[in-house]
């Protein structure tokens, strides 16, 4: 196993590990009647000053991440970029980052195996 395929094997994990641990606590979120209604979600997530920060950081986060995936795959010629800024704020961050990586990756390899 080459240490590109190790490391994005790692990448898959890191993004399975990043959807189990955040998901289970929305889930936890919503079985104890959270809602994802705008007002009541963000009302959640901006409830006092941690949360607010926390909030703020991964939104900024994203918002970075997007950005530099908007550059990065047009120059690496990576599939499905959009998909990764909508997994970013649909799924999370911890999911989508680790999953770009793999797929950036495989991206260049594939640009060396062509050139």
């Amino acid at each position: 196993m080459s240490s590109k395929s190790s490391l994005s094997s790692l990448y898959y994990v890191l993004a399975a590990i990043g959807l189990l641990a955040t998901w289970y606590y929305n889930g936890q979120y919503i079985m104890n009647g959270g809602g994802l209604g705008p007002s009541e979600f963000f009302g959640a997530a901006f409830a006092n000053s941690l949360t607010t920060a926390i909030t703020i950081d991964v939104y900024l986060s994203a918002l970075v991440f997007s950005v530099w995936v908007a550059s990065d795959a047009k120059r690496l010629s990576v599939k499905w970029a959009w998909l990764y800024v909508v997994l970013c704020f649909c799924v999370g961050l911890a999911i989508s980052l680790p999953l770009y990586l793999a797929g950036r990756g495989k991206a260049i390899s594939d640009a060396k195996a062509d050139a």
